[in-house]
């Protein structure tokens, strides 16, 4: 068809539509379709086929076989987990996507630390072997805008973030640049299914507020839902699963490895 042709049809079509007082269906954006991944007949295979409940029932099960480190270690493994591709050297830094020397971590203006995606206070189990020092939402931040998100909850608009353009925040939420977006969301939710409370630690749970404090829930989850499907897994956070998985916890992220599985949870 030419183009002179198809710009006819678009025009015929809303002329059409107008004229009968119909309105033309707004765009609403995909679910994630379905993957297949090397680790389904595997690492995955008593989860495959389940939704609800019951998969996130199997994947807890699955992803709680694994190894722990110190709080002391997680400065060399984020030195690792978080390689910049571009330049060995360094790490990519979350919520602004700077990258900066390995040497510069610390406490200090201008250094990275580690941030917690899931606020420790959010269940108040601090930086002890477990959730906190869980290398999968444990992320290499610079330090003024780790302390600028605090232990906010997840959500849309408030000011700009200095040092991290495109991120933004407000009273009690934070909202990380489109790139991160999908990260943030995939990091929380897997806390949520790691830990259950069926050990030392507290049930982790994420909900839709914004002012959880120190009980041991965050939100929003309608927004982590947007943003998994916003900004699909990229091959900087494929690779960072496969690090952890192999050189450290010996467990994944299933929703690095299937996004589709947070719409069939929750």
């Amino acid at each position: 068809m030419s183009v002179a042709r198809i710009r006819s049809w678009k025009v015929w079509a809303a002329l059409s539509a107008a004229v009968v007082g119909l309105t033309l269906p707004a765009v609403t954006a995909t679910p994630a379709a379905a993957t297949t991944t090397a680790y389904d007949t595997t690492y995955y295979k008593n989860a495959v086929g389940k939704t609800g409940t019951s998969l996130k029932s199997a994947l807890h099960t699955i992803i709680s076989s694994q190894s722990k480190i110190s709080y002391d270690a997680v400065w060399n493994a984020l030195k690792v987990t978080d390689q910049d591709p571009n330049n060995t050297n360094n790490v990519v830094l979350l919520y602004s996507g700077v990258s900066r020397s390995k040497s510069l971590n610390g406490g200090a203006v201008g250094n990275w630390n580690r941030e917690h995606v899931w606020a420790q206070s959010h269940g108040n189990f601090g930086t002890s072997a477990g959730p906190g020092t869980d290398l999968h939402h444990l992320r290499a931040c610079d330090v003024q805008v780790n302390s600028i998100r605090g232990n906010k909850d997840w959500d849309l608009g408030g000011s700009a973030v200095s040092g991290a353009s495109g991120s933004y925040t407000d009273s009690n939420s934070f909202e990380p640049r489109n790139a991160d977006k999908g990260d943030v969301a995939r990091m929380i939710l897997y806390m949520a299914v790691r830990y259950e409370g069926d050990d030392a630690w507290p049930d982790l749970e994420p909900n839709d507020s914004t002012s959880n404090g120190s009980v041991p829930w965050h939100g929003r989850l309608s927004i982590l839902k947007q943003w998994n499907e916003q900004d699909p897994p990229s091959a900087f956070e494929e690779r960072r699963n496969d690090v952890i998985y192999n050189s450290y916890q010996g467990n994944r992220n299933p929703f690095i490895d299937h996004p589709e599985w947070v719409e069939a949870i929750w």
